[in-house]
This record gives structure tokens, C-alpha cells and sequence, in this order.
């Protein structure tokens, strides 16, 4: 069983419901809180609100991600800041050597997505000519890591020598830096780190793009920072949290600057949203999947979610949706005050490479798991395995077939196994690994969390449980420094 859309874009969960699983009777439980949560989307999608939804000053705030898909005036996305993400595109193409992504959470994970995805694992090895003319791109900013920063500082001072031995300008180097407050610690102290170096190394020329919260009125120390330097800047907008904000300039800003399709990738997800607006389960995708792996946690005990792409470049994609599900689903309280400690555990995997390790207890423990595939039905790339060893008559009987038919034998013939001894599974098909079919993969799975939400009666889109360590950390770190002041006096 399957639900296939016109684009291509499959949800086959025939490995999820029906007899000795997900079963009618399940879901004719929640047949009316399902109506509820989807009128619930309803008056989000319309007036931005969602019931019992504040921010973490206590105050109601609007949950804006689904208005993201639609490029419009007055939207968060519009044609102006369109234009603008055009403008960086303009300005990194021929002119800029290396781009330094800084964020972490949403700000890293789904920038990560979009290079990952498009650009793939040795882009920063090729030459400028196959990159078309677009700059490498690394990532920092998201862990307090002192070893990798200095190694990336090192490494980009190395590459500044090697351009002036060369005989060539001084290495360009832009600081992509991404924090709504312009205070979060792993980003900043990151960004402060390299910022001091490299804009005293004379190989190198620094610039810096900031990404933060736009308001004028209470500036945060980053839009302070860039009005004051006169850095170009990019909104990280309110009512969208980050693990939303792929589809907003936190995530785009990443894309421009690798000439990412983003109309393809915003069309993706518009598409998508159109057609979970249905109210018939069956023909709602999000609706479905929130229905079904609801059903199957509270049913029958699985609570663990296996997020589990076949391809290599799709691991980020899985380490995306870690933070979607955590952040979202994993709170101690209801809607209404009770405690009630809900929540599905994710966990990344990696077809083929992880059926040698994980799927063991994927196989054979504990019945407390779904695992969902994600299958590319059409690679652009793909390689006959060619028979180079006659001889070895293993070797040979798979000569002949490409390397992507074995990639789908492996997820289908894992998915087979785990059917027949009652381990949950399903599949979602991309036709393609475009920017269209990610966008409508990603968007469904926001808005399949936004449904659950409101099935669990919980705040998908608050994270209160994040905000408990910084208030103990940040007086340590003020504490720390007053000591080390005390100490050089």
C-alpha cells in the first residue's frame, strides 16, 4: 500500500499498517483528534497561531513555517528578499574563493542538507571551473571544538600562501555567520575566533554576511555588529523555529552560494503543502505518517523512530530530522500543564552501511521501533559493477548490475526481513534527488511533526528542555571569566 503523488513522490507504508500492525481500529481511535489537529493546521496556516503556543519569554507567538513555501509580498519569503538572496549569489559567483558556514542546530543541519545534497562530499576538491564559478564552502560554528577551529583557521591560511606562491590576489573569504540572538555561544565564539585570525593573515581578505533577527528596534548583538561594520544581512525570522528553517533565509543563504535551485526547492515544498490541505487521511501525506507512527507508538510500544536514507549524501537528511523529532515531540508537559513525558526517540542511519551494524537490532531486538527508509528511484549517476574478476564466481553473478539496483535490492530486501518478523517499517521514493522532490521530502516531514503535535497534545514548537542548561551555563562561563580576570590583576 502505498500513497503516490502526481510529482513522483511516494509514502509507501505497506510495511506499517494493516493486519499484525498499524491496524483500522487503531486509527478509528483517533479519528476525531485527527479532524482536531487538522483544523488545528488550519488556523496556522491562516492566522499563524497554534492553541497553547508561546514563546520562551512566555508570550503568544505565531508559528509561521508553513507561510515559508510562498514567495509573496508581505511573506517571509517574498520576491524582495528573493532578489536579495540573488544579490549574494552575484556577489559570491567568480568573486569569492571560500564561503565558512557558522550555525549550529537548524542553522548548521539544514545548510548541511542543501550542500550535502547538491554538492556532495569532494566539491571543495574540484576545480573553480566545475564548481561553476562558486566558492568552497566548510562548516564551523556548530560545537566548541578548539582543535577543529584552529585546524580550519590553519588550513585557510595554508590556502592563502598557496594562492600568493601562485601568484594570485588574496584568498577571499566570507564568514556566512547564523544566530537569531547573536549570542549563542558555539556560533559566536567560533565566528569570534576566526574573525580575529583571519582578518589579520595578509593573504587573506574577510568579509562577513550576517544572518540574524531583523529587528530594528531591540537589535540583537549580531545586528548591532553588522549595522556597525556594515556587513550585509539576512533575516533569521521570528516564528520559525530553526529546525523549521530550512526553507528560510537560514537556510537559503547557504544555497546561494552554490547556485542551489531554490524556486525548484520552495516549489517542492508549496506543492506539498497544497496537497496535505486535504482533510482525507488517505490523500494527505503528512497527515498519514503523523496518523500511523502516532498509532504505532502509543499502540504498540514503538517509540523509537529509525530515519534510515540509502545514499551517502542523505546521512545529513536523517541528522536533520534528529532535531525536527526531539526538539518538537520530546516534552515533559501538555498542553494543559500535565505530565506527561512524550516522545519518540530518532536515530540516524545509513543504508547500505548501517545493515552492518544497526539492523541486527533493528532485526531481532526490541519490538520498539519503526524504521523509515528514504529510496532515490533515479540516481543521474550511476555505475555498472563490470566483471573484472571472472574467476571469483561470487564477484561474477552480480556483474552486469549497477550500483544503484543493488543500493534498492539492500533497502528492499532489509525492509522484507524486518516485515517478516514484525518490525515496523516504511518508505518514502524521491523519483529523483532534486531540489523540488527535497523540498517536498522536508516539508512533509515538518508538517507531519506539527500534526503529531497536536495528536500528543504537546507544543511542537517550543524547546523548553534547551533552554534549561543555558541558564546554568551562561553565569558559570561570567563566573569563569571574572575569575581569570581576578587572575591576571
Amino acid at each position: 500500500m502505498s500513497l503516490k503523488l502526481k510529482s513522483g513522490f511516494t509514502f509507501d507504508y505497506d510495511n506499517l499498517y494493516g493486519e499484525g500492525k498499524v491496524t483500522d481500529a487503531d486509527l478509528k481511535c483517533y479519528e476525531e483528534d485527527l479532524k482536531k489537529a487538522h483544523e488545528a493546521l488550519k488556523v496556522m496556516r491562516e492566522k499563524g497561531y497554534i492553541r497553547a503556543h508561546l514563546s520562551k519569554d512566555g508570550e503568544p507567538e505565531k508559528v509561521l513555517f508553513s507561510q515559508l513555501p510562498y514567495v509573496e509580498d508581505g511573506h517571509l519569503n517574498s520576491p524582495a528578499s528573493m532578489k536579495h538572496l540573488q544579490e549574494l549569489t552575484d556577489h559570491v559567483k567568480d568573486n569569492v574563493d571560500v564561503v565558512v558556514s557558522l550555525g549550529i542546530g537548524g542553522s548548521y543541519l539544514g545548510d548541511k542538507v542543501i550542500f550535502d545534497t547538491y554538492c556532495g562530499e569532494f566539491w571543495n576538491e574540484l576545480p573553480k571551473e566545475e564548481r561553476h564559478g562558486f566558492p568552497k564552502v566548510y562548516f564551523s560554528g556548530n560545537n566548541i571544538d578548539a582543535r577543529r577551529t584552529t585546524d580550519i583557521i590553519h588550513m585557510l591560511k595554508n590556502q592563502g600562501k598557496l594562492a600568493k606562491i601562485h601568484g594570485q590576489k588574496n584568498l577571499k573569504v566570507l564568514l556566512l555567520v547564523i544566530s537569531k540572538s547573536g549570542g549563542t555561544l558555539d556560533t559566536m565564539s567560533n565566528f569570534m575566533v576566526e574573525y580575529d585570525r583571519l582578518s589579520k593573515d595578509e593573504n587573506i581578505d574577510l568579509e562577513v554576511v550576517a544572518v540574524t533577527d531583523p529587528n530594528m528596534e531591540n537589535q540583537t548583538i549580531l545586528k548591532k555588529l553588522a549595522i556597525e561594520k556594515g556587513w550585509p544581512q539576512y533575516a533569521v525570522p521570528d516564528g520559525v523555529g530553526g529546525r523549521f528553517s530550512i526553507f528560510s533565509e537560514v537556510g537559503l543563504t547557504l544555497a546561494a552560494c552554490v547556485g542551489y535551485d531554490i524556486k525548484s526547492f520552495l516549489q517542492g515544498a508549496q506543492d506539498m503543502d497544497k496537497i496535505c490541505q486535504s482533510d482525507d487521511m488517505w490523500q494527505n501525506p503528512a497527515m498519514l505518517n503523523a496518523a500511523l507512527k502516532y498509532a504505532a507508538s502509543q499502540k504498540h510500544g514503538r517509540d523509537i523512530e529509525v530515519l534510515m536514507p540509502y545514499g551517502d549524501y542523505l546521512r545529513s537528511t536523517s541528522e536533520w530530522y534528529i532535531q525536527l523529532l526531539a526538539e518538537s515531540l520530546g516534552k515533559q508537559f501538555n498542553k494543559e500543564g500535565k505530565e506527561v513525558c512524550y516522545g519518540r526517540t530518532p536515530v540516524v542511519a545509513v543504508g547500505t552501511t548501517d545493515m552492518h551494524s544497526m539492523t541486527q537490532q533493528h532485526q531481532q531486538g526490541r519490538l520498539n521501533k519503526v524504521v523509515q527508509f528514504i529510496k532515490v528511484a533515479n540516481w543521474p549517476e550511476d555505475v555498472e559493477i563490470p566483471n573484472v574478476f571472472p574467476e571469483a564466481t561470487k564477484l561474477a553473478s552480480v556483474a552486469g548490475v549497477t550500483m544503484s539496483e543493488a543500493l534498492e535490492a539492500a533497502l528492499e530486501s532489509n525492509a522484507e526481513a524486518m516485515a517478516s518478523n514484525k518490525r515496523y517499517n516504511a518508505t518514502y521514493v524521491l523519483p529523483e534527488l532534486t531540489p523540488y522532490h527535497l523540498g517536498e521530502l522536508l516539508y512533509m516531514l515538518c508538517l507531519s511533526i506539527a500534526y503529531e503535535g497536536e495528536l500528543a497534545d504537546v507544543d511542537a514548537f517550543d524547546q523548553p528542555g534547551v533552554e534549561g542548561y543555558k541558564k546554568i551555563m551562561w553565569p558559570r562561563l561570567q563566573a569563569l571569566k571574572k575569575e581569570k580576570d581576578a587572575a591576571k590583576k
